[in-house]
């Protein structure tokens, strides 16, 4: 598989909407919240990492959404710029706190988190806010669905949404559910549904089938009828197994890579991100399998090096080290 690498500024922009907080990770694994003694800070939330991915590979990146006029806003800020993220979409509320979460991975391995958003300056992102110049010149508009949960940060969601549509971008979706941050899990459910056939590709995975369709993710024809005439591309990922991909025309899985996996933390993001800049390079992805499975397969090996050590962002792998990966499993 050949990946042509470019300089960022090169690459058309993919921009990427909604939250990016503060983890509080336990200093000590296999504990629960209550339990931890003590708490290592880490950037976090799921747009933010996607962007962070996408210039790590070599792509170019925006990143639209609102901080506290707080210390960990301007971190969160400068760790965007440090990472080479365009921040010219970023705002700062005076009045509302930059969002924390706690999250910690119990003993049977499940992830346990705790939000602080009560309300968050990311959940008060107005319409009005918005730099819509920035979303107009991208290729890709990437967001997920926790800015859906509240006004007025739901409204600039869909604002943005519908600029994007009409300058012709493609809208890429990963709903990345969050339940404790939902009313209840219908809430949820309903929410996350309601712009699903806007996107042009939607990434999922097994969990959020199961959660969103209310049955088996291994069922072909339950992941289906997620499916809607108009969408591109619909990928299930499936941990370390690797991933499904069904579009129009094709369909079928590409097989994930087998790592000495620390934290899971990012990896979904680390594949999204992946994607996105195979997509904003190449939108022949959509008709051409090929292509489609050579962009899974380097996207899978994003995922998996992200597991390696713990963090998101700083466990984004760099692009020599994914192609290594690849290229030690098509030798073996």
């Amino acid at each position: 598989m050949t990946i042509i690498i470019t300089e960022g500024k090169q690459n058309p922009m993919v921009v990427s909407f909604g939250e990016m907080l503060i983890d509080f990770v336990p200093a000590v694994s296999g504990v629960s919240l209550a339990e931890c003694n003590g708490f290592i800070k880490a950037p976090g939330g799921a747009p933010a990492n996607v962007a962070c991915a996408i210039t790590k590979y070599g792509g170019s990146a925006a990143f639209i959404g609102k901080f506290g006029d707080d210390e960990f806003g301007h971190m969160l800020v400068d760790i965007l710029k440090a990472n080479g993220v365009n921040s010219d979409g970023v705002c700062y509320d005076q009045d509302a706190r930059t969002a924390l979460a706690f999250v910690t991975l119990k003993k049977n391995g499940e992830r346990e988190f705790m939000f602080y958003r009560n309300p968050s300056a990311d959940m008060l992102l107005k319409e009005s806010e918005l730099n819509m110049d920035l979303i107009k010149q991208s290729k890709v508009f990437h967001y997920g669905s926790i800015s859906l949960i509240s006004e007025p940060c739901r409204s600039a969601h869909l604002a943005a949404m519908k600029a994007a549509r009409e300058a012709g971008v493609l809208l890429s979706y990963d709903p990345n559910v969050r339940l404790p941050l939902w009313p209840s899990p219908q809430a949820a459910r309903e929410g996350i549904k309601s712009i699903w056939k806007e996107a042009d590709f939607i990434k999922v995975s097994d969990d959020e089938v199961a959660f969103l369709t209310e049955g088996d993710p291994q069922d072909e024809n339950n992941v289906l009828s997620l499916w809607f005439d108009g969408l591109k591309l619909l990928i299930v990922t499936d941990g370390e197994k690797g991933c499904r991909y069904f579009t129009k025309n094709f369909k079928g899985n590409v097989k994930g890579f087998s790592v000495d996996t620390v934290d899971t933390t990012g990896a979904g993001d680390a594949f999204v991100g992946a994607l996105l800049f195979s997509i904003a390079k190449d939108s022949s992805i959509f008709e051409e399998e090929d292509n489609l499975k050579a962009a899974l397969t380097f996207a899978n090996a994003c995922g998996a090096l992200c597991t390696v050590q713990k963090g998101a962002i700083p466990a984004l792998p760099n692009i020599s080290a994914v192609l290594e990966l690849i290229s030690k499993s098509e030798t073996t």
